[in-house]
């Protein structure tokens, strides 16, 4: 059996400003307009990040736009978001979090089937000169894989 994957939102920011070291996948408790209006896209990621309160993980600043018809069923576009996950993934994490000084952030939004789920990422900071590092790194494949193009044509 296959599932469909629809990738709505990532988080490109989190990847500029984290190493991350693990990835997982969480439901998030969402209302109907919400949904739909996920569905048109209307979700930021940019600034979000997760907190563990009393044993359940949230969502924070995670920005989904009201949605055009929904009048007086929409919800604050700002408002925490529970998310689902087991309870020893919720502990792990925990641990983590307090040991590591780790950031939950999450890193895309997507439609799994006909649910809406969030692939978490376990971070870790970049300083400045790791993004130089890796601004490098980039440049450098670029400029290899150009010479390997004109190479070939030739």
């Amino acid at each position: 059996m296959q599932e469909n994957f629809k990738t709505i939102a990532t988080n490109k920011k989190a990847f500029h400003d984290y190493f991350v070291l693990e990835k997982l996948e969480a439901g998030i408790a969402l209302c109907g307009t919400e949904v739909k209006s996920i569905r048109q896209g209307g979700v930021n990621l940019k600034d979000a990040w997760c907190s563990i309160e009393e044993g359940e993980v949230y969502v924070k600043q995670m920005h989904i736009s009201p949605y055009d018809k929904g009048n007086i069923f929409n919800r604050d576009p700002m408002r925490v978001r529970k998310l689902l996950l087991h309870k020893r993934e919720i502990l792990r994490l925990f641990g983590q979090l307090k040991e590591q000084g780790l950031s939950l952030i999450p890193l895309s939004l997507y439609l799994k089937g006909s649910r809406v789920k969030v692939q978490l990422g376990l971070c870790r900071g970049k300083k400045l000169y790791d993004k130089r590092a890796v601004a490098a790194e980039q440049s450098a494949n670029r400029e290899i894989q150009r010479a390997l193009k004109l190479r070939n044509q030739a």
